[in-house]
């Protein structure tokens, strides 16, 4: 049978994704893309916020379509399952079946209960070392922990995923061996929370040790890690970054706010000093560091003042890369009771007036790299024909920007290239290739 895949939301929900395609390729069912070509398709939906959810329903209402044609089964899994599944399943009779993350690790007997038995022995494990790779031949996801113990106000992750639980270092490393054996040479390890990889498995944070033994992998060219708690982005870990090459200087820091009063109100554990000098050190310690940053604007009780922190914050740090989002209600979280509620309008006006500060900035930013050469990526050749499209270590894949390469040089796709930058966009850079390196340019 012919089976179909749409995931939704973050990158972890896209590595299960993965990994179910995999369950499914070696059972040999025919993996397609197109779903109306698809007995079966399967939604990986996001339960996140607000406007995931709706996402999440309207694409199922969309692939319930096709059962009106080819489609014999719709299944749904991800967080919209795990938080909604009973009521899922009396509004939603077009589904004919729902998984929750609870129930993955019988996946494939619910498969086989739906579909019919195979006739022959099958591997019914969802396996990191077996999923398929979707992200195409240059990187892939890692995700090095599964769940939450920051409890922010705010969130509902950790009812949706559970407690904070580690993956072996030894589990990782062969995962990344074997994605660098199938040729990938980014790698981009994904966690709720990276920065407290080990403290549930080993009784302290190790990510710092897990990125040194990451590097002693042939073929793996670049490493990120992505989602870093503040006040857990330790002198070691940021040592670590700084004295090996192989690893991105990139800082992903969510700091959701700057205001004292919200950041206690959400149950952040940093006070706004301490991100201050988090940032100030490690741009001390790593000059090209890139910083990007998360933010909330709109949570309950947030004044004008408040948000007044932010915005100056923000202006005064100029964070490389910044995005923002609006508080959403939550049902099941603390900061669903708080009273003082913001209106939309309020909220969207803030978001508006913060989000056009950092274009201003990213746009200023930007400016600063014109004359500089940087190691890119090539991953793809534009529409037209007329550039390369790559990346460098300051941009993480479909996040932020990219590099646009003008060059008639054929099949670079795939390789690393020196780019001199000539021309700058709000969000995007110019460049064309060059090989020949000035003492005062930055090459990473």
């Amino acid at each position: 049978m012919n089976v179909g895949f749409v995931s939704l939301g973050c990158s972890k929900n896209l590595l299960d994704t993965e990994m179910v395609i995999g369950l499914f390729k070696r059972n040999n069912f025919n993996i397609v893309n197109d779903p109306a070509s698809a007995e079966i398709i399967v939604v990986n939906t996001c339960g996140f916020i607000e406007p995931a959810k709706e996402e999440a329903i309207n694409t199922i209402l969309e692939m319930a379509e096709y059962k009106k044609d080819k489609c014999k089964y719709l299944i749904v899994m991800g967080c919209l399952a795990e938080r909604y599944k009973n009521e899922l399943i009396k509004s939603l009779p077009e589904v004919d079946l729902f998984i929750k993350f609870s129930e993955y690790d019988s996946f494939w007997n619910q498969i086989e209960s739906l579909i019919g038995k195979s006739n022959v022995e099958v591997n019914e494990n969802l396996d990191f070392l077996d999923r398929v790779v979707t992200t195409g031949s240059n990187y892939a996801y890692i995700r090095i922990a599964e769940g939450c113990n920051n409890n922010c106000t705010y969130c509902a992750i950790p009812y949706i995923r559970g407690r904070y639980v580690s993956r072996k270092i030894e589990d990782i490393l062969e995962e990344a061996k074997m994605l660098a054996s199938e040729g990938i040479k980014e790698i981009i390890l994904i966690a709720q929370d990276t920065t407290k990889y080990g403290i549930d498995l080993y009784g302290k944070e190790r990510l710092a040790e897990l990125l040194e033994e990451l590097c002693k992998i042939d073929g793996i060219e670049w490493i990120r890690f992505l989602y870093s708690y503040p006040e857990s982005v330790s002198d070691e870990l940021i040592s670590v970054v700084k004295n090996n090459d192989k690893i991105c200087k990139y800082f992903d820091i969510p700091i959701q706010h700057y205001s004292d009063s919200i950041l206690r109100k959400m149950a952040r554990k940093v006070k706004s000093d301490d991100i201050k000098r988090l940032i100030k050190k490690i741009r001390t310690e790593i000059p090209e560091a890139i910083i990007r940053t998360t933010v909330m604007v709109g949570f309950p009780t947030e004044t004008e003042e408040d948000f007044k922190k932010l915005y100056n914050f923000v202006e005064e740090v100029k964070f490389d890369r910044m995005g923002a989002f609006s508080y959403s209600k939550e049902e099941g979280t603390p900061a669903e009771k708080i009273k003082g509620h913001i209106h939309p309008m309020t909220k969207k006006a803030r978001y508006n007036k913060i989000m056009k500060l950092q274009q201003k900035i990213s746009e200023e930013n930007a400016k600063k790299h014109i004359g500089k050469v940087l190691k890119v990526l090539i991953e793809e050749r534009s529409f037209d024909g007329k550039y390369y499209i790559g990346r460098s270590y300051m941009d993480v894949p479909d996040i932020d920007g990219i590099v646009f390469v003008n060059c008639e040089q054929e099949n670079l796709e795939g390789q690393f290239v020196t780019v001199r930058i000539v021309k700058a966009q709000d969000y995007d850079l110019i460049g064309v290739i060059d090989n020949l390196h000035n003492s005062d340019i930055i090459v990473m």
